[in-house]
């Protein structure tokens, strides 16, 4: 299927989570496309926003601090607009296993304010929802997927899940268009690199360029679904604009099932140097752990004539070079 991109030129979007990692390379595609583009962040610790994420568009979109939660302010941010991409969120497994009310309260409470904004104020715009591989939990079968049973195993799938729910509620009740896209292990540039919650391709990326050895737990022979942010920024703008997403869940990866220890292996290739060390996994590591993943993305194919084109490879390569040019905006010394 073609997609016609020349007609985002002239319309509005707005990214909750738009100084992230993905929100802010979202963000660089839309301008590029011509879109007025508005970013919502609370900039929140320990999550990845980050000014530098936007520092060569930063003079041609709106930028607003401001938290998902507060349904006024989103009320206003809603309004006028085309376009609403969803990924204000708490990311991390662990944090949400430490802190499940923060997780149930940004990444559920948020979504029902935002769907409660949208209803009021702008039942017009499309919402894409940025969901998640964790809302299906251990695989029963291989690859995933849309019509896999969801069964996560952590606090986080919980409430993505539930969050991606109440999307289509409210959607369905009010009458706007919303669509969900099932995120794997996305990386490259512009995401966070001070710690390995969450992202831990460029937690990996950032050790073997400092010189530490890449902790693997257990054999390493977990598998994973790596996909670049290039491909899924594309991912999020065809559902936008093909009006046949409405109201389906999409899965978004590369199709390619790779061993983790595989993937350390193509970091330290990339960066050049580095090592990789086995430990023991952690008990609350290893409770959560997914043995094996990877999914189909023959659905997103059909309806919007999607695919990956960057591979594990050349992903990894331009991630690295991305950080060298720019190891001071995103690498704190003594961190």
């Amino acid at each position: 299927m073609k997609v016609d991109f020349s007609q985002l030129a002239g319309k509005k979007a707005l990214i909750t989570g738009g100084l992230g990692f993905i929100g802010s390379n979202l963000a660089q595609r839309l301008v590029h496309e011509g879109v007025e583009v508005t970013l919502l962040d609370a900039c929140l610790e320990p999550y990845g926003w980050n000014p530098a994420n936007i520092t060569e568009i930063h003079e041609e979109l709106l930028f607003v601090k401001g938290d998902v939660r507060d349904r006024e302010l989103l009320e206003k941010m809603v309004e006028g607009k085309d376009y609403i991409f969803h990924l204000a969120a708490q990311v991390g497994r662990e944090i949400s296993m430490a802190d499940p009310g923060l997780d149930v309260d940004i990444n559920c409470n948020g979504t029902i304010a935002l769907c409660r904004a949208v209803a009021e104020a702008n039942p017009a715009a499309k919402v894409v929802y940025a969901g998640s591989r964790g809302q299906i939990g251990e695989p029963v079968y291989l690859p995933v997927d849309e019509n896999h049973p969801d069964h996560p195993t952590d606090v986080y799938g919980i409430n993505k899940l539930a969050a991606e729910k109440y999307l289509f509620l409210y959607g369905k009740i009010y009458g706007f268009a919303a669509v969900s896209l099932r995120l794997n292990n996305v990386y490259g540039p512009r995401c966070q690199m001070q710690h390995g919650y969450y992202g831990i391709l460029n937690w990996f990326i950032r050790n073997a360029m400092q010189g530490r050895p890449i902790t693997v737990y257990g054999d390493g022979l977990q598998t994973r679904d790596y996909v670049y942010v290039g491909d899924v920024v594309d991912a999020f703008v065809r559902a936008a604009l093909v009006p046949e997403t409405d109201r389906q869940i999409y899965m978004i990866g590369s199709g390619v099932e790779t061993l983790f220890l595989d993937m350390v292996k193509s970091v330290i290739a990339a960066v050049g140097k580095g090592e990789y060390v086995h430990i023991p996994f952690p008990p609350e590591r290893e409770s959560i752990d997914i043995r094996k993943f990877v999914v189909s993305c023959d659905k997103m194919t059909a309806a919007t004539g999607w695919r990956p084109v960057v591979d594990l490879a050349a992903g990894v390569a331009r991630t690295v070079a991305f950080y060298h040019d720019r190891y001071d905006e995103y690498i704190k010394e003594g961190e």
